[in-house]
């Protein structure tokens, strides 16, 4: 039977509290997740797709949504969980064992790797005509949200509240690390973008994708100098998942939750490091906050006063732009929403819809950029 459309997916996703939480990405990091995964749909899933969403076939861009869950958080700050996991160790395991001896923060259920569980199964129910077609399209907005949260490392992280306490300068703004991750490490990347990208790539795909955004040239970059070439190779393993041994502590050894926590290792390796480079990579200067930290002349102030630590330099912000850290992530978020959503809702050579196999649909679809 489907569900009554009056049926919130709130309550759907297990019994949520009230609780105050940060949200992933500024507009742009989501969007171009969203843009860079419809690119690697299968053909028959995008239809689909704007069938749920209601949202004009000729028009469709899943991008359009992405930002939906932020847009409405202060109407369902229920949701604020969702969007985040805390890592309570700095080096998480390199299996799909869930939980893991003190792996994550907070309560199992609430957290962005069990929101993401939690919409691909409605979405499930969905195909199986079992809910409604407006549960179905709240929990699609927040499957492709939930999933460019997932790739913003200080989303994984607890320590110092995903980043939010670290208070630091980016040239001349004041911000604080996560903060400095939602956005201003984007909107620098977008405004030093290399002309030539103003062009469209010889990919009908990936321009189709486009929509005549600011950073429709950042994404042809990601495309080019990451996805096509060094990164190409890397696609599949992008989406796998190491199966671990059983273990004693209630881990789930695997499974779709499972690739999402593998995700979470390698995204929360990327927070830890440079959380504490972020910290460390001034010795010569007073760190913003650290009580121990002192600088010359600065003894007779207070942690306010004292200066803020400026990442836009060639030790931090240099590091992540010479190693295409944050494309990367972007890129991966796109290339595993896709995955996902090809396993959800691809059709077989028959026009029935059943799941295939998430690797197989992936591959079938990759042969226009000759990968």
């Amino acid at each position: 039977m489907r569900l009554s459309s009056t049926v919130p997916v709130g309550a759907l996703l297990y019994g949520i509290q009230y609780l105050p939480g940060a949200y992933a990405w500024g507009a742009a990091g989501h969007e171009i997740v969203a843009t860079i995964a419809q690119m690697y749909l299968h053909p028959t899933v995008l239809p689909t797709l704007c069938e749920i969403l209601d949202l004009p076939t000729s028009k469709c861009h899943i991008a359009a949504v992405a930002t939906w869950a932020d847009q409405h958080r202060n109407q369902m700050r229920w949701s604020a969980p969702l969007h985040y996991v805390g890592s309570l160790d700095d080096f998480p395991s390199k299996t799909c064992a869930f939980p893991g001896p003190h792996l994550w923060a907070g309560r199992k259920g609430i957290n962005v790797l069990d929101g993401i569980q939690n919409t691909t199964k409605l979405l499930q129910d969905w195909v199986n005509e079992d809910v409604s077609d407006a549960v179905a399209s709240e929990a699609l907005k927040f499957l492709i949200h939930f999933m460019g949260d997932m790739h913003q490392p200080l989303h994984l992280t607890g320590r110092e509240r995903g980043g939010n306490s670290v208070k630091v300068q980016f040239g001349r703004r004041h911000t604080n690390l996560h903060s400095l991750w939602d956005g201003f490490l984007i909107a620098k990347a977008v405004r030093t973008v290399p002309r030539n990208y103003s062009q469209p790539l010889p990919y009908p795909q990936v321009e189709k994708a486009l929509r005549g955004t600011i950073y429709d040239p950042y994404i042809r970059r990601i495309l080019w100098e990451g996805i096509l070439n060094p990164w190409g190779e890397d696609l599949p393993k992008w989406l796998n998942c190491p199966t671990p041994a059983p273990t004693s502590n209630g881990g789930s050894g695997g499974g779709l939750l499972g690739m999402w926590e593998t995700i979470y290792t390698a995204t929360a390796k990327v927070a830890q490091l440079f959380m504490k480079d972020g910290v460390d990579i001034n010795p010569d200067g007073p760190v913003h906050g650290d009580e121990e930290a002192e600088g010359e002349g600065d003894d007779d102030l207070s942690p306010d006063d004292r200066p803020l630590l400026d990442l836009d330099k060639p030790e931090y912000a240099g590091v992540i732009e010479k190693e295409m850290i944050v494309e990367k992530l972007l890129a991966q978020g796109g290339i595993r929403l896709a995955g996902l959503l090809n396993y959800l809702f691809a059709h077989d050579n028959m026009g029935s819809r059943s799941p295939a196999p998430f690797l197989q649909v992936v591959d079938s679809v990759k042969g226009w950029n000759g990968i």
